[in-house]
């Protein structure tokens, strides 16, 4: 069977169950299973096990295996899983829109959503589905009532972002910015630069288009035609926006051209959420979504997955950024959090993580900035931040756990509460400590 008639072969599977799992702990009645292999995991060791909870078909990889009834045989499972998304991308003429940068993404791609939901059927990636697996899952949740798509992409090594886009075929694109993220994988900034930049190249190939802040200033350096490129953020632009207050919550007046200026209030914490917002409304702008829907969505959104969230909790107020850490991020929510004219101020900060060789620097970076501002009581979580920790007033702890054993006595009192760092360190766990604290 060569690689169409495979395609093709699977497509008719598709389209008679057009549900798609590659966890065997989650399978939807009539879904089609795909084997991955992963570092931990081999995806065909697991095939029966889902064919047995109700997967009417496996794509498997594993020669044993090919023969089974209800296995397809191919030479590459995920191979297949890309090439299925992409065949399916194909069915669709409709306005795709791209959504990559260092920080921000997922909160830009989740207002832009709720922004143009406002006026079409849209279908968006879920969660954190925005790599080479992720994003053919996500093309693959398009259906015919799709009016119009937006696809995360995140990278972690050079070349990720031209492979997602031949497989997404974007027709508009966003880069949020570039900043040091994932650099064990990139090596140097100027690689995360070189790879959020194939967004631009592919769409300027293809006759595609770019939303861009001008306020940007990582985004300078990258070239786009002016002439397909919907430039916002600052007054010369057509829309911009400045900031009122940033806390708790964000609070913005905005311009649009002439027209007199109009306040959005947010649930979103942090001022550099100010260019997300603005993006949204730029988008929505562009797709003549009417303006009060756009300011009725933006305002109604409440951030979750712990990103960018205010969490009252009576005696803690927390600002909770924990699923993921870069020095960049770091820095802009650790400003933001201490401008705050809270009194009592506590700060709970967990190792950045795939920094590779600008690791110790850059966790010591942020430790040098907190000695120096003197905001209040400071703990660390992880190895990293342990590693370079030389302040015996700053206790340190191994890990989330370590840590909630030693709040759970040693709690300062009624503070405003800084919570940011790496998904892997698992701070999410301080949110029930948190709250029974309060109690």
């Amino acid at each position: 069977m060569n690689s169409y008639s495979r395609t093709g072969f699977l497509y008719e599977l598709f389209l008679k169950h057009p549900v798609i799992t590659t966890d065997s702990r989650n399978v939807p009645s009539g879904s089609i299973f795909f084997a991955l292999k992963g570092e931990q995991h081999n995806g065909n060791h697991y095939a029966m096990e889902a064919l047995d909870r109700g997967a009417a078909w496996a794509v498997v990889d594993d020669p044993s295996m090919d023969g089974n009834h209800r296995c397809v045989f191919v030479n590459d499972s995920l191979l297949e899983l890309q090439q299925l998304g992409l065949h399916h991308r194909k069915q669709f003429s409709i306005p795709v829109i791209a959504v990559t940068g260092s920080n921000g993404k997922t909160t830009t791609k989740e207002l832009i959503s709720h922004v143009l939901r406002q006026k079409f059927r849209v279908s968006s990636t879920r969660e954190n589905l925005n790599n080479h697996i992720g994003v053919p899952l996500t093309l693959l949740k398009w259906t015919a009532s799709t009016e119009l798509a937006i696809v995360e992409m995140g990278a972690n090594h050079p070349g990720e972002i031209d492979f997602l886009c031949s497989l997404a075929q974007p027709s508009f694109g966003i880069i949020t910015n570039i900043g040091k993220a994932h650099l064990e994988g990139f090596g140097n900034i100027e690689n995360v630069r070189k790879t959020k930049a194939e967004l631009y190249r592919w769409l300027e190939k293809k006759g595609g288009y770019v939303f861009r802040n001008s306020a940007e200033a990582s985004l300078h350096p990258l070239p786009f035609p002016d002439d397909r490129t919907i430039f916002f953020g600052i007054p010369d632009n057509e829309v911009w926006a400045e900031t009122l207050a940033s806390g708790p919550f964000l609070r913005l007046q905005c311009h649009i051209g002439k027209d007199s200026p109009f306040l959005i209030n947010t649930r979103l914490a942090g001022s550099y959420n100010l260019h997300n917002v603005l993006t949204a409304i730029a988008v929505g702008l562009y797709f003549k979504v009417p303006l009060r829907k756009i300011i009725q969505a933006i305002e109604a959104y409440t951030p979750a997955n712990n990103r960018s969230e205010i969490i009252d909790y009576g005696r803690y107020r927390l600002f909770f950024d924990a699923y993921n850490a870069n020095p960049t991020s770091m820095f802009a929510a650790l400003k933001d959090f201490l401008a705050s004219t809270a009194k009592s101020k506590v700060l709970i900060l967990g190792d950045m993580l795939e920094l590779g060789k600008y690791s110790e620097t850059e966790h010591r970076t942020i430790l040098k900035y907190l000695v120096k501002e003197n905001p209040g009581k400071i703990f660390l979580v992880g190895p990293l931040f342990s590693g370079v920790n030389e302040d015996k007033n700053i206790p340190a702890f191994p890990d989330t756990e370590a840590l909630m054993t030693y709040l759970e006595k040693n709690m300062p009192g009624p503070s405003y509460v800084f919570v940011k760092g790496s998904r892997k360190i698992q701070l999410e766990k301080l949110k029930q400590l948190f709250e029974t604290l309060s109690d």
